[in-house]
Parts: structure tokens; C-alpha cells; sequence
């Protein structure tokens, strides 16, 4: 492996800042993106190197965030034209290889296991067509990261639901943990492992009223109120992929094994 190469990651926010970061304790020569000047200048003040970088204004923006070997795409936009002109720009970059942060929420809930290659995604997710027109293009690679609901660290579940009910409580969770999202991300890289679509989430599956019930007492904080339903209406990612292609071991497998630091 050429620890030489340059990366630059789209976002830095709860994944994309300790990302760059991990990237360069590996020795890569890796940067990210803010959107505000103010942020940048405090990101810089820790020792990473930052350009002010926005896909709705691509013409303000510093163009030398591009000039890297790979791009980690990590941002919530939806805009599918400022990502045409974003991929315009990388065309006419360094960029051989494009690494897409998607999420599982391009699969609709058919009751079963679903894996990447079962063709299931929604055709009408803007997220999944954002997807394709970076995989299409054959100016550079791209593979697909598509991860579930984030957690770790300052995210924990045993916040969620305060003020509203769980739907579909006996739905079975889909869950990953940031390290095992920073794992992943390297294990695509460091293989080289382009071209392709993989799914992060933990090997465990337990429903949301059992999870979430544990996630509140760690928390000291009441149980959730769960709202019944008749028709139970779920999907469980399978992560069989990253392990048999990646030969990549999950940090944390169990959800219920996770100290929420």
C-alpha cells in the first residue's frame, strides 16, 4: 500500500472530522471540508488540514481540496445537480477513486434479509440516484458505503425517542458504531476494494423496544412508549459482504456489548 496518496474527505462533521484524522495517523496526506470559514479555522487549530469547500457553490470554493487521489463524498445534501457539478469538477481533477457514504435507507422493508446484491433499492430514493450517477461515470471508480443508523460516542440511542413514541417496535434495529464506520471505510481503501457496494451494520439485530428499553436504562432515563402495530413492517442488513470480501472483523459486533463513551 502507497501511504503516500492524497485523500480528501467531503465532511467533517461527527464521521468525517475523526476520519481524516484516523487517514492520517495512517499516513495518509488527508484533509477535509467545512463549509464555514469560522469552522475551518478551528479544525485547523487541531492540526488537520481544511479547505472551505460547498457543492452549491462550487465556483467560491477552494479548488485545491481536489487535488487529492481520493474522494470520500460524506455530507447529508440530496442535491442531485450540485453533485453533477461536483462530479464535473473531479473529472477534470486527480481523483481516480470516489468513495460514496450512502445509507441502508436506499432499501424499502421487505421482512427479510437484504444484501447488496438483491437489487432492492428504492428507485425513488434520491440518495440511490445520487449513487449512480457517481457509479456510472467512467472517469474514476466509486464504491458505495452504505451504513446504517450511526451510532457512538456522543450519539447515543438511549437519547432518542424522549419525546415520541417507537413505531414498529418489534421491528429489528440496523445499527453500526462509528469505529467499525472509520474500519470499514479503511479496509475499502487500503484493499483498493473499488467498484463495488457494501453494507456497514452490526452483526446483531435485536428490536427496537428491547434495544432502545436497554440503551434508556444506561441512561437512568424512563422506558420509551412503544406504539403497536398489527403489521410488523422491517428489513435486516446483512454485513455477510464486508467480511467475506474485506475479510474485514467488526469492533463491535453486539450492539448490547457497546460502552456508549
Amino acid at each position: 500500500m502507497d501511504n503516500t496518496r492524497k485523500i480528501s474527505v467531503l465532511g467533517s462533521g461527527w464521521l468525517g472530522l475523526p476520519l481524516t484524522k484516523y487517514l492520517s495517523k495512517k499516513g495518509y496526506q488527508a484533509k477535509t471540508s467545512t463549509r464555514s470559514s469560522v469552522r475551518a479555522k478551528q479544525i485547523s487549530e487541531q492540526g488537520v488540514d481544511v479547505c472551505v469547500f460547498d457543492i452549491e457553490k462550487i465556483s467560491e470554493s477552494e479548488s485545491s481540496f481536489l487535488d487529492a487521489d481520493i474522494l470520500i463524498v460524506n455530507i447529508t445534501s440530496k442535491n442531485l445537480q450540485a453533485f453533477s457539478e461536483l462530479i464535473a469538477e473531479i473529472e477534470k481533477s486527480s481523483i481516480q477513486n470516489v468513495l460514496f457514504i450512502s445509507s441502508t435507507s436506499v432499501y424499502p422493508n421487505v421482512n427479510k434479509v437484504i444484501t447488496e446484491d438483491d437489487g432492492l433499492e428504492l428507485e425513488d430514493s434520491k440518495l440511490f440516484q445520487i449513487e449512480n450517477i457517481f457509479r456510472k461515470n467512467k472517469n474514476f471508480k466509486t464504491s458505495i458505503l452504505r451504513l446504517s443508523g450511526l451510532i457512538g460516542y456522543c450519539r447515543h440511542p438511549g437519547n432518542w425517542f424522549s419525546t415520541r413514541a417507537i413505531s414498529q417496535a418489534d421491528a429489528p434495529v440496523n445499527l453500526i458504531h462509528r469505529d467499525d464506520c472509520i474500519g470499514i471505510i479503511y479496509s475499502i481503501i487500503s484493499q483498493n476494494a473499488w467498484g463495488d457496494v457494501y453494507n456497514g451494520t452490526a452483526d446483531t439485530h435485536p428490536s427496537k423496544r428491547k434495544f432502545y428499553s436497554y440503551a434508556k436504562k444506561l441512561l437512568h432515563q424512563p422506558i420509551p412508549n412503544c406504539l403497536e402495530s398489527d403489521v410488523l413492517e422491517y428489513k435486516i442488513i446483512s454485513n455477510h459482504k464486508i467480511k467475506y470480501i474485506l475479510s474485514y472483523e467488526m469492533k463491535h459486533p453486539d450492539l448490547y456489548d457497546i460502552r456508549f463513551d
